[in-house]
């Protein structure tokens, strides 16, 4: 059975603090529905000082999603490093891989935003020499054991849920991060279907003598929205995907590989592009993606037509694919 994810980046452009309230709670009763009717993950991210909202707490969000949830994992992809204290950052994760069961995946990501830096007064030139130090601290940190850290003897509890550390994965689509997850023995997350990349990790894998695997995007992993009448829901709500991926584009220079890539300006080049799709529950099943990345609350969606193509999903799509 293809791997099932439901999305959250919470954006509501203009939302005020009750709708937006409102939002997040209809999320966390989302990712509950999908945990009953066996989705595999929830995936959300992090982003900071955007005008539409987007989450900028997404381990906040995860302990709300594993109080409401038994066996679904929750993916943060991409927590920004270089934006963390990483003492703190290594407690938090603790926490929420007790609380989870070990159900928690984070990918370690530096981000390509110079503003959201800058926001936190945070140096981004500095960015690969923070993630280094971020990286490092929490897998000694999640030890248990005293170490050395900026010059003081420090010494972090509580120890994680997993063994040996909570799923820590480096995400990027550069060389140095790839580099970064080699040296480190840990898994890497290329941003977007990469295999160069992946061939790249692996080499430097050999070269530092480590472990290391990889989980890459496939070359086609659109974006799903499930609707009895496409045809409908494009006219509709096609300007909140529209939204999300002019939002991305507007972020994303030449040098920046995401598997969220539009050059869309309207709707109905956005349709043809594919990055987004809105399919029937017949065509979703029939699809044969490895992914199904359903995103039921994209670009400030109604909550009512994100709760109709949810369940659309669990009890349309899920039950039909199959085993």
């Amino acid at each position: 059975m293809p791997v099932s994810v439901v999305r959250f980046n919470l954006v509501e452009p203009g939302a005020d603090s009750a709708s937006l309230g409102a939002r997040y709670r209809a999320a966390v009763e989302m990712a509950a529905y999908a945990d009953e009717h066996g989705v595999t993950t929830v995936q959300t991210e992090e982003h900071h000082g955007v005008d539409n909202n987007w989450l900028p707490s997404p381990f906040a969000f995860a302990g709300a999603v594993f109080g409401a949830t038994r066996n679904i994992a929750v993916t943060v992809s991409a927590v920004i490093g270089p934006l963390h204290d990483p003492l703190r950052l290594a407690e938090d994760i603790a926490v929420l891989d007790l609380l989870g069961g070990g159900r928690l995946v984070t990918v370690a990501g530096i981000g390509y935003r110079p503003e959201e830096y800058a926001l936190f007064d945070v140096d981004w030139k500095r960015r690969g020499r923070l993630q280094d130090e971020v990286l490092e601290t929490v897998l000694k940190a999640w030890t248990g054991e005293e170490f050395e850290y900026r010059g003081r003897t420090v010494r972090v509890t509580p120890r994680p849920f997993t063994d040996p550390h909570p799923l820590l994965l480096v995400g990027g689509s550069s060389k140095a991060a790839a580099r970064r997850a080699a040296r480190l023995g840990l898994p890497f997350f290329p941003s977007a279907h990469l295999p160069e990349l992946e061939a790249y990790y692996k080499e430097k894998l050999t070269e530092y003598g480590t472990e290391g695997w990889t989980m890459m995007p496939t070359a086609q992993t659109p974006l799903l929205h499930i609707a009895e009448d496409p045809d409908r829901a494009w006219d509709r709500y096609g300007k909140h995907f529209l939204h999300e991926a002019l939002t991305y584009a507007s972020w994303q220079s030449g040098d920046i590989h995401s598997a969220v890539r539009s050059s869309a300006t309207t709707v109905e080049e956005l349709r043809a592009e594919g990055v987004y799709r809105i399919l029937t529950p017949e065509e979703c099943v029939t699809a044969g993606l490895d992914n199904l990345v359903l995103h039921p609350l994209a670009g400030g969606m109604p909550l009512e037509e994100g709760w109709r193509s949810l369940r659309l999903f669990g009890e349309a799509v899920l039950p039909a694919l199959p085993a």
